[in-house]
């Protein structure tokens, strides 16, 4: 996010947390950088792609807009029907999205992607070892894994950070949690692809950027947008409601986001370090 379908008590929480706000309205703050890295991936259509963890297609739609055959697969309902309509509301035939978990996606079959692609989405799945296995199985041999993922404590990461903070207002996770940094860790990427059949020579790492791209969100209001629409940073205003902290947590997030804003203007702009992975199954 073995072949084994998580029970309720795993998926659910996962699945309520992407559907409690409307990720949409961040993906908006996402879209160049979604362009420039689907440019940098130097896709030669035809070719078949499916973006894990798509949301409503900051990735799939630019990879569509190229020529290629993309799926892209979410946990969220909410999410799939937004790629849907973005999808016919630029009339892409060769793009659709579907509902599914990335621990488990028994919907695909068998090598059936030429490249398998998911930026900062299956690193929330709960089980990476079952995801990195479902990410090598549904590849063609000879095709591509590519991921973006945020990297732990790295201070010019904004959304490690913002995490990290949100983290302090909530309560601690439930018993057996994997944290979805792990996926940010060189070791540990090697070890959830290794375990899934991939040698090690075929797993390549390096740090890229991605940007949160604004002119009409200040970063104050950057921060109350993740309050209200993004589910880790929603979770942590409605803990720290609770403990009567919500001015701390703003003015820690609010402070974040000043500090990490290169913008000359009235806007956002905040570059953000993720590990981007490419493997070669």
């Amino acid at each position: 996010m073995t072949n084994q379908v998580l029970d309720s008590k795993m998926e659910n929480p996962n699945k309520a947390l992407w559907e409690k706000g409307d990720f949409t309205e961040i993906a908006a703050l996402m879209r160049e950088s979604g362009d420039a890295l689907v440019r940098s991936l130097g896709i030669k259509p035809p070719l078949r792609v499916l973006d894990l963890g798509s949301g409503d297609g900051t990735t799939a739609v630019p990879l569509a807009q190229i020529g290629a055959e993309v799926t892209g697969i979410d946990i969220a309902e909410n999410l799939v029907a937004a790629g849907n309509r973005r999808a016919l509301e630029a009339g892409l035939s060769l793009l659709k999205f579907q509902q599914g978990d990335a621990c488990n996606l028994h919907e695909v079959e068998d090598d059936s992607f030429d490249l398998t692609l998911s930026v900062f989405g299956a690193m929330f799945a709960p089980k990476p070892f079952d995801v990195a296995k479902e990410m090598v199985r549904v590849t063609k041999p000879g095709g591509r894994i590519v991921m973006g993922n945020w990297i732990p404590n790295d201070q010019t990461s904004f959304v490690s950070q913002l995490l990290k903070i949100s983290t302090l207002f909530t309560p601690p996770p439930p018993e057996g949690f994997v944290s979805p940094m792990t996926w940010g860790v060189d070791h540990q990427v090697i070890e959830y692809f290794t375990k899934a059949g991939v040698s090690k020579e075929k797993i390549s790492m390096v740090k890229d950027t991605y940007s949160f791209i604004s002119p009409d969100k200040s970063p104050a209001d950057l921060i109350e947008s993740l309050g209200k629409f993004y589910g880790p940073t929603m979770n942590a205003f409605d803990s720290a409601k609770k403990n009567g902290k919500i001015e701390e947590l703003r003015a820690q997030l609010v402070e974040l986001a000043k500090a990490q804003n290169r913008s000359r203007g009235d806007g956002v702009s905040i570059p953000a370090t993720f590990l981007r992975v490419t493997i070669h199954p």
